[in-house]
């Protein structure tokens, strides 16, 4: 392969791979080697998730990531139609007990993002307990297919002229001589080697502070969990729904269309174990480690309590993954990206975002980089 590559992207996810394709035809980057840990793409946390396109519903306690929701969402249906399912009627309720936001509150808050809501008419309210939830509304919010999605990657990568390199982990950014950077690689095999480049991309997601040589860890910290999504085969009651109920110890229920099954996530359940993210403890060792014991039977049990349709629903199976959030943002579930420079470490880039809408925000931040290639 070349030893000069214009730029190498870590990981091989949503955000690695959009960003490739970004540089690719936006910014004139010839020579793009992406690296992949994984036999494929968009094998990780791009498809271990709850594959849900926010629109701002979500986010009562951060108005910034609402609205940005809310600006990204025609976006990225307009850009990725086929991979976008709307067929769907999507339900969120708010709980009569334990919840941080009352029904006329959720009300102000969607109006004041912009994003449309209606009360559910009677069939759909029949549908949860009475006793527990007071409101229930229609939202506009839809669903992807992570599968299309890495198809599109593919075709996209490859017109592109991107070299991909699958099965290979980075170990090392380290600074070259003459203003390059230089990225150490290392083979199922154990083979190694060293690609010299001008600028690196770190969108690895769980593995951002996993590299050794100078690269100094990101500034801002991050905590690691490992997560269970229950995939499951709902009842026919509940088959053309999706269902959130806000805000607090609650519950979400998403059609998965990579599967054609729904998920279940339960905010008390769903994290199994959580630590601070550092330099040497491996998130995907952990994660290997976990014996990866399902709760999903607690799930059932509390979310039956509120919509208990849920209780003929069959459970199929669970995808466990690492999930990166920003500390910071631990007490108002805000999902910002994370994009920082690194200074000791010139033109490397370190890019995280908690939501595949996020990308436009990523990509307005790169907007406004000046890229020298000569």
């Amino acid at each position: 392969m070349d030893i000069n590559q214009d730029a190498v992207v870590v990981g091989g996810g949503f955000y690695g791979a959009a960003i490739a394709i970004y540089l690719a035809k936006q910014r004139g980057f010839k020579r793009i080697v992406l690296v992949e840990r994984e036999p494929a793409l968009f094998t990780r946390a791009s498809y271990n998730n709850q594959a849900r396109v926010h629109n701002g519903y979500h986010y009562p306690r951060s108005f910034t990531t609402a609205y940005r929701s809310r600006v990204n969402l025609p976006k990225f249906v307009r850009d990725w139609p086929d991979a976008v399912r709307q067929d769907f009627t999507k339900l969120y309720a708010i709980a009569r007990r334990n919840s941080k936001v009352t029904p006329k509150q959720f009300e102000r808050f969607c109006r004041e993002i912009g994003a449309k809501i209606q009360p559910a008419e009677p069939s759909l309210r029949a549908l949860f307990e009475p006793g527990l939830i007071e409101e229930v509304f229609v939202v506009e919010e839809y669903a992807f297919d992570s599968t299309k999605l890495a198809s599109w990657a593919v075709r996209e990568l490859e017109d592109c002229g991107v070299k991909i390199h699958l099965q290979k982990t980075v170990t090392a950014i380290s600074n070259g001589p003459n203003q390059t950077l230089q990225v150490a690689l290392k083979s199922e095999n154990g083979s190694e080697e060293l690609i010299t480049c001008r600028y690196v991309f770190n969108c690895t997601y769980s593995g951002l502070n996993q590299f050794k040589g100078d690269f100094p860890g990101t500034q801002t910290g991050l905590k690691q969990e490992v997560t269970e999504m229950a995939l499951m085969k709902v009842p026919s009651a509940l088959e053309g729904l999706g269902v959130t109920v806000m805000d607090g110890p609650f519950f979400s229920m998403m059609p998965f269309p990579a599967r054609g099954l729904h998920t279940l996530s339960h905010v008390r359940y769903t994290p199994h174990m959580h630590w601070n993210d550092e330099q040497g403890i491996d998130p995907y060792q952990k994660l290997d480690q976990y014996d990866r014991a399902t709760r999903v039977d607690r799930m059932v049990r509390d979310v039956g309590r509120y919509l208990p349709a849920i209780r003929d629903a069959k459970y199929i199976e669970s995808l466990f993954e690492i999930k990166t959030v920003l500390v910071k943002n631990e007490g108002d579930d805000g999902r910002p990206i994370l994009f920082e420079k690194h200074p000791v470490l010139p033109k490397c880039y370190s890019i995280l975002g908690g939501k595949v809408d996020n990308i436009y925000d990523v990509l307005e931040k790169l907007d406004a980089e000046e890229f020298d290639l000569i």
